[in-house]
């Protein structure tokens, strides 16, 4: 499913405008959600770059599109061409950017849970909320982290947690070959679980041939403080809980405690200390349902 915004076209809210070197031009910065366009929207961006940008089109690491050397005579031309095409400016600076997710249990077979209908989701809630700090969603369907989530601001890791029927096991060794982790083995014909090496990343239970190996529902894992950039910093872990409907309420009140919060002199991830990591996880925990949170990951 793609999103198609809406908007009228506002020449004021340009956080998506990026000065170049000289300030003679300016880089443009698409909203593309979770990076799906359709390909007349893709045929569109390019129209438009063509006709009021400079030369060539950038494809971002966060799953946008960027349109270098724009006179800031075309400013408005482009922003109005892009708004009709559904790809309107994005966000830059102290907003909420573009969301990013992998492709989610719609193509990937490691998916554990549809990434790309939350990524939208969130999108359409946050994008481009003025905060105190530069915020990034990110949300990978595995812990293989395909787009870096545990280095945004906030990031939603879906697990799987393995449930073994060794009486029905035979011992064909496949889900160990698989297990990147070194937690499975096989002993006496049966597959035994290393409950300390295992991540619950699902690669047992989507590899097994004989469906020995199931799952419970899946599990979302929300981090808070990444950072990318010189000094990387992988988020530290909020909560772990059991429904989507957990894992958005969440991400709402991270989010909320963010806008409320933090202070806008420094990065997210170097103000976890002055801002209380502890408290926000408190402050999560109070607004999630009751029976949600996972204990004993």
């Amino acid at each position: 499913m793609v999103q198609v915004m809406k908007h009228s076209y506002d020449p004021d809210s340009q956080s998506g405008v990026i000065v170049e070197e000289g300030v003679e031009a300016y880089t443009v910065r698409l909203r593309i959600p979770a990076g799906i366009v359709t390909p007349e929207q893709l045929r569109g961006i390019a129209e438009a770059a063509e006709k009021y940008g400079g030369d060539g089109i950038h494809f971002t690491t966060r799953q946008t599109v960027e349109i270098p050397h724009v006179p800031e005579e075309n400013l408005q031309a482009l922003g109005e061409a892009l708004m009709e095409n559904g790809t309107p400016f994005g966000a830059e600076f102290q907003n909420v950017v573009n969301v990013t997710a992998c492709p989610g249990n719609e193509r990937c077979r490691l998916a554990n849970i549809d990434a790309i209908s939350l990524a939208l989701r969130m999108d359409k809630k946050y994008f481009g909320r003025e905060m105190p700090v530069k915020t990034r969603i990110g949300i990978s369907a595995c812990p293989n982290a395909c787009v870096s989530e545990r280095l945004c601001e906030i990031g939603v890791t879906g697990h799987l947690k393995p449930v073994r029927n060794p009486e029905r096991c035979t011992g064909c060794g496949a889900c160990v070959e698989y297990c990147k982790e070194d937690a499975l083995s096989v002993i006496n014909g049966v597959i035994v679980l290393n409950d300390e090496r295992c991540i619950r990343c699902g690669a047992c239970v989507h590899t097994c041939p004989y469906g020995v190996i199931t799952a419970e529902e899946p599990l979302y894992e929300i981090t808070f403080g990444g950072r990318r950039g010189r000094h990387p910093k992988i988020g530290q872990r909020l909560v772990i809980v059991n429904s989507l409907e957990a894992a958005e309420k969440a991400v709402d009140e991270a989010m909320y405690r963010i806008y409320r919060q933090a202070v806008g002199t420094h990065l997210l991830a170097d103000q976890l200390d002055e801002i209380g990591f502890d408290q926000i996880v408190k402050s999560v925990l109070a607004k999630l349902p009751e029976g949600s949170v996972v204990e004993n990951f």
